[in-house]
């Protein structure tokens, strides 16, 4: 198949693997941002390509395992009201929040539906007028733009609206480059939220934290050539953003729709999971759209931060500890009993870890 087949050719991948093993004279401790690269890292043996060369932590790159409790818990609250559709991606049904998850919540009579699109939630509201019908609205700069795009064609509905919890990547990577003991020396960007968001946003991270910053690609050929360009400025010095992505990514991304971001999204300050909040790092709908937020018509607010659990996925979402650092690792906390996100999305780093890791 083009453009993924070609990615995954052994040869290629073991002489990237080589040359990177030659080029570094140090252990160095990269971050690759997004959960869809942290699966490709452990479902093709990556580390164990490198031998130590590098170290590979996993960043707070996955917008299920990010979302915080308390808009789970305000899904929950809206999924039990009368009437009521509450619509989700199929990862985030199985999150717990305070109170259990949107697949308990069906168990016990809440209509849900899983959707893959939030057009798929506009067509259940042309289809059910008598009902309202809201969508759990997660996602990076990636599937926001789908939801801008739902929201402007439902615009002569009155029965839909949406949770927004639509989060922005680049504050999660200056909040982790703030934190003490940081030990992240590179980041690999997430290839799909430059896609639409462009490079050129990367500048001042790289320059302020000195880190180099290489938007990076998710078959194993893209993340190990990135990881050799991000080496290759560490041993030289340099910090400076480099796109490896270039057959999907340019400069200013994609200008259409973050124009339809722009026209129904304001940045506002949003809670992560194991991050807290972190300012002008979340998207809420703009003064305009405010008669579709279904926080605002079924009158729902945020709890308070969640205290802390056993669960550590707070830890693991900062590169703080690997998910095998954690005690209930694939003992009290499985994809069939899981305790935190990151065990649930299919992007999580534990799920990742308990599925490729193991075996590598």
């Amino acid at each position: 198949m083009k453009f993924v087949d070609e990615y995954r050719e052994a040869s290629l991948c073991k002489g990237y693997a080589e040359e990177i093993r030659r080029t570094a004279t140090r252990p160095w401790t990269i971050m690759e941002v997004c959960g869809g690269q942290t699966h490709t890292i452990l479902r093709y043996g990556l580390p164990g390509m490198l031998n130590g060369a590098v170290e590979l932590i996993h960043g707070p790159g996955c917008p299920v395992c990010v979302t915080p409790p308390s808009f789970i818990d305000a899904a929950l609250h809206v999924a039990s009201l009368p009437g009521v559709i509450l619509c989700s991606f199929g990862d985030m049904l199985r999150v717990p929040g305070s109170g259990g998850d949107l697949n308990s919540a069906r168990a016990r009579g809440g209509n849900v539906r899983m959707v893959y699109s939030p057009f798929d939630a506009v067509e259940l509201a042309r289809n059910n007028p008598e009902s309202q019908v809201v969508m759990f609205a997660v996602g990076f700069e990636t599937t926001a733009p789908a939801t801008a795009a739902a929201l402007l064609s439902a615009r002569e509905l009155d029965n839909f609206s949406v949770i927004c919890c639509h989060v922005l990547v680049l504050p999660a990577m200056e909040a982790v480059m703030s934190m003490k003991g940081c030990r992240v020396k590179g980041f690999l960007a997430a290839g799909h939220v430059c896609t639409v968001m462009g490079w050129n946003q990367y500048s001042a991270l790289a320059r302020d934290y000195r880190v180099p910053v290489i938007v990076a690609g998710f078959e194993p050929a893209d993340i190990l050539q990135a990881i050799h360009m991000c080496v290759s400025q560490l041993e030289s010095g340099s910090h400076r953003v480099e796109n490896q992505y270039t057959r999907s990514v340019s400069p200013d991304g994609n200008p259409a729709a973050r124009e339809l971001m722009d026209r129904v999204f304001s940045v506002t300050d949003r809670e992560w999971r194991g991050l807290g909040m972190i300012p002008r790092s979340g998207l809420r709908l703009s003064d305009d759209w405010r008669e579709y937020d279904a926080m605002r018509r079924f009158g729902v607010t945020l709890g308070e931060p969640a205290a802390a659990t056993e669960c550590m996925a707070g830890r693991v979402l900062i590169g703080e500890i690997p998910p095998t650092g954690c005690p209930h690792f694939g003992r009290g906390c499985t994809p069939e009993s899981p305790m935190g996100a990151p065990m649930v999305s299919s992007e999580g780093a534990c799920a990742a870890h308990y599925r490729y890791g193991r075996r590598t």
